[in-house]
């Protein structure tokens, strides 16, 4: 199974500028758990906000949200894959690197995202149609 065919491609972006009031209301409207921050340029890379990230920045800082901006708190680089990659290394990397989600790019364009919670999804609808056996790899 590749990661283009289990990946999100609707995906929601941010500007570094934007606020983390902007941000969080964003992802409520949208009801996602993370943005990608939009790159400055083609050579820059895309980066990634999370509400775990705004929640241990507020927390942290006793900060005020409409102070601070998605670009003081954004993780970059952003993991990202190919669309063609097997999702059986995605879920590799992304165990060992300990990221719940990474993007997809084909071309240095964005594509895609793929979270934890889809590949687990795919590998249980897999398991209950009999499509995975018990002989491991």
């Amino acid at each position: 199974m590749l990661v283009k065919d289990i990946m999100q491609t609707e995906v929601i972006t941010i500007s570094p500028l934007a606020t983390l009031r902007e941000a969080m209301a964003k992802m409520r409207r949208h009801k996602v758990k993370s943005l990608v921050v939009e790159r400055r340029d083609e050579h820059d890379a895309y980066g990634m906000i999370t509400y775990s990230a705004i929640l241990r920045t507020i927390v942290s800082e006793e900060g005020d949200i409409d102070l601070i901006n998605v670009y003081d708190v954004y993780t970059k680089p952003a993991l990202m894959v190919p669309q063609m990659m097997d999702v059986k290394y995605v879920a590799r990397m992304m165990i060992s690197q300990f990221k719940r989600r990474v993007l997809v790019l084909e071309s240095g364009k964005l594509v895609g995202l793929v979270t934890m919670n889809d590949i687990v999804g795919e590998v249980l609808a897999m398991a209950e149609d009999g499509r995975i056996d018990d002989g491991g790899e």
